[in-house]
Order: structure tokens, then sequence, then C-alpha cells
């Protein structure tokens, strides 16, 4: 199945729903980046993903999702409910998007998720390792 990008609409009420995110008298964590945003009462610009998603797929999807979020100035969200296969490639690009963009990944099935935090964490295992020496000539 090829892949699908749409840009969706949040209804109304899951609008206020954000909007009122701290008013019961708990104070939200301002160093959360996705909550800092939804307390200025900004909606995010939210992308839904479906079908396959395989590199050059998701390096569009990255570039949207900058161009995007840099001409609205909004945080961006990718629904992935509708997601039914990536690869290692594209999971490292939303990682990447993830880290970089704060773009937030929402609706991940069970295989979706595991394989974007085996990615997270092989990224951060390699800072660890050690850098290889060339061989001398």
């Amino acid at each position: 199945m090829p892949t699908r990008i749409t840009q969706i609409e949040r209804s109304k009420n899951e609008t206020r729903a954000l909007k009122a995110i701290g008013e019961h008298g708990d104070q939200p964590d301002r160093s959360n980046p996705e909550i800092a945003t939804r307390d200025a009462g900004t909606v995010p610009t939210v992308f839904k993903v479906e079908g396959t998603l395989y590199l050059k797929d998701a390096e569009l999807l990255e570039k949207l999702c900058r161009d995007v979020g840099n001409q609205t100035r909004r945080p961006v969200t990718l629904e992935l409910a509708g997601l039914s296969y990536l690869d290692t490639d594209s999971a490292a690009v939303l990682c990447r998007m993830k880290r970089e963009q704060n773009v937030r990944l929402e609706g991940l099935h069970l295989f979706i998720e595991k394989v974007v935090e085996l990615t997270e964490e092989c990224e951060r295992a390699t800072k660890y390792l050690p850098i290889p020496k060339l061989p001398l000539e």
C-alpha cells in the first residue's frame, strides 16, 4: 500500500480540551515543549499517515513537517494509527523528527511503536561505542 499523508483538523472539543490543560489547579510541567505549546493555546498541525513508510517517504514527511512548522510556528503531530509498516531507516527519520523538531507521534500500533523505541535505543547506544581507528599505512 502506498503512503498517504493527509492534514486533518482537530474538532472544536479537542481544541478546547488542549487549551484547558492546567485549569484544574494542577501545574503543568513547563519544561515539556508539548505542554508549554498547549498552554499557550497553540493547536498543533496534525498529519495522518497511512500505508507503508519507507525512507524516501519518511524524508518527504520530515521536510513537510519542517516546512509547515516553520511557516505556521505551530507544533506538528503525526497520527500514525493507519501506518501498516515502516522500516528501520524510516523509523530513524521519525526519531530524528521527534528529537530535532519536537514532532509528536500518536496512535502507534504495537509493532510500529516497538520499531521506533528500538531505533531510539540503538541511536542512544551508538554514542557509547568506541570510534574505530583507521589502520596506518
